[in-house]
């Protein structure tokens, strides 16, 4: 085999190699976010995924009684609200289990 056709396999290679890549990159959990919240005291569980080199965005799952998830917007005032309130009331009560 020449040498130049076995440049063109190899930069044929690197290119479907990169463009695979690409397409991975943005993996996340929510493709669609929820712009307000239904009910607080429906929520069973929230799940908080930090921005990872698989996907570039926070991403906020919430699961209900009914055990259906679904995905909230990080960047709404009351998800924010909701957020400081459990944070604070976590680290509340490890300090007071410490004590």
């Amino acid at each position: 085999m020449s040498s130049i056709i076995k440049v063109f396999l190899l930069l044929a290679v690197v290119v479907c190699l990169s463009s695979a890549q690409q397409d991975q990159s943005d993996q996340c959990l929510c493709q669609r976010v929820r712009n307000k919240i239904i009910s607080k005291s429906d929520m069973k569980d929230i799940q908080i995924y930090q921005a990872t080199t698989f996907c570039t965005k926070v991403e906020i799952v919430v699961t209900n009684n009914n055990g259906f998830r679904y995905c909230l917007n990080p960047n709404l005032e009351t998800v924010k609200k909701i957020m400081a309130s459990i944070i604070s009331s976590s680290s509340s009560s490890s300090s007071t289990a410490r004590n």
